[in-house]
């Protein structure tokens, strides 16, 4: 009984969790359906309006791993408390934007808020839930994103039919409606007190910023620059008494190899959500709204397996839902790189496969990484995780939207009969390629520490 009365904050919170993340899930998803009505408004290029993309998830980034290294130190109720409020603020600057800088100033101050989002996800299933169950309360946060991916293009299309495409940015405003509950059930725990290795924490976030202009402007500058900030970002937190991240997590093994898959997974997995809107638009001359309805199947499927997912891996292990996803992946993959162009109908249902890949991916691995750290490093190293997937769909956005704007007229899978979507199959024919790979690497050094471990 009493472990029934403690173990019903944290049910709570992870259901509030959840429905803070189909918020949050809704307002980043939302703006990839009206990209190409931004850009025809403000006559902007694939480069420049995919910033409304990069640019909040860059922010998202960087603020995601600060959030969870506050949270190493502060009461987490206080930060989400924070965020919530700053998100808020930045939906209202974007609600009444008239110029292009002012819809990307509104989207980098909701990152700025929104960032703290994620950064809870991470922590409160290590913190609330035992290793045994986690990947459960993995499976429920996963839901919810997944339901927020399911509604978040279905209410945009309805939205823009009738308003303008800027009142998409009311969305995070419900976010508030959830300050109370987690007022009420996260715990007063603190971490140790100290300060904040700010410098260390800027030079991270410095070269962050650099890595991604390197790679959208094609610059050698930012590059360069990107290269300094890390080296002075190595040697910090090398010399700091208290460093922003200690040295000696990323001599972790298993968590730096981790973070690599996470890196990689996460990079292709966002040409889902990125690149699938464009091809409806380019190939099958879809409006906005039925563009949302095609990616509806896939996202509501996603979250009516979320849960089970989760049991999964508590069940079976993280390598068999890794392996079972990546199958899934690579089948959506493969079924888009030869069939790009064709009925939406078709692209709806290979979608399917993709999106309950990608999701079973996140929970096998956030799974995996979390039982890698040790308990005082819990908010940065959770932090770090949901650092890399956002960098990594940064760069990833910035990779294709460069692809895309520089086009083909070669086919490299010969399936494939629709010239105005060539560019889409070979991108998705060498992300399955690279998946396959990722999917030997991640199996030859979890698979087998897994079966050690029930082994013994």
């Amino acid at each position: 009984m009493e472990a029934e009365v403690q173990q019903q904050p944290s049910e709570k919170l992870i259901r509030i969790l959840a429905f803070t993340l189909i918020i949050s899930v809704m307002s980043a998803t939302m703006f990839n359906i009206v990209l190409p009505e931004i850009r025809a408004e403000f006559q902007l290029s694939f480069v420049q309006v995919s910033s409304v993309t990069s640019a909040f998830l860059l922010i998202y980034a960087i603020g995601t791993v600060i959030y969870g290294k506050l949270a190493d130190i502060y009461k987490l109720k206080n930060l989400i408390t924070f965020g919530l409020i700053f998100f808020a603020f930045g939906s209202m600057i974007g609600l009444v934007a008239h110029a292009f800088w002012m819809v990307l100033l509104g989207r980098i101050m909701q990152a700025a808020g929104a960032a703290v989002i994620p950064a809870t996800a991470g922590i409160i299933p290590v913190r609330y839930f035992p290793p045994e169950s986690r990947g459960r309360a993995l499976g429920i946060a996963m839901t919810g994103l997944a339901i927020g991916g399911a509604i978040g293009p279905v209410v945009a299309s309805f939205l823009v039919s009738a308003v303008h495409w800027r009142w998409l940015f009311c969305f995070p405003i419900l976010t508030l409606l959830t300050l109370p509950y987690y007022r009420k059930y996260l715990d007063d725990e603190s971490g140790n007190t100290g300060n904040i290795d700010w410098l260390g924490g800027g030079l991270l976030a410095g070269t962050v910023a650099m890595l991604l202009l390197a790679i959208t402007n094609k610059a050698w500058i930012p590059a360069a620059g990107c290269l300094m900030f890390f080296l002075l970002f190595v040697m910090r937190i090398r010399s700091a008494a208290k460093p922003f991240i200690h040295p000696g997590l990323f001599r972790n093994k298993n968590y730096t190899l981790g973070l690599t898959i996470a890196l990689l997974t996460s990079g292709i997995g966002y040409s889902i959500a990125f690149l699938i809107p464009q091809l409806l638009t380019e190939a099958n001359h879809l409006a906005p709204g039925l563009v949302g309805l095609a990616m509806v199947p896939a996202a509501v499927t996603t979250a009516i397996l979320g849960r089970k997912a989760g049991k999964l891996a508590d069940a079976k292990g993280n390598p068999y839902l890794f392996c079972t996803a990546s199958v899934l992946l690579m089948l959506c993959f493969v079924l888009l790189s030869s069939f790009a162009g064709v009925s939406p109908v078709y692209i709806a249902i290979f979608l399917i496969f993709g999106n309950v890949g990608q999701s079973f991916i996140m929970i096998a691995l956030s799974n995996t990484i979390s039982r890698t750290l040790p308990k005082d490093q819990t908010g940065v190293g959770m932090g770090l995780l949901a650092m890399i997937n956002f960098i990594a769909a940064a760069v990833s956005s910035s990779v294709y939207s460069l692809t895309l704007d520089q086009g083909t007229s070669m086919n490299w899978n010969a399936v494939n009969s629709f010239p105005v979507a060539f560019v889409y199959s070979n991108i998705y024919f060498v992300l399955a390629i690279l998946h396959a790979a990722i999917l030997l690497l991640y199996y030859y050094q979890f698979g087998r520490a897994e079966r050690k471990r029930k082994a013994s």
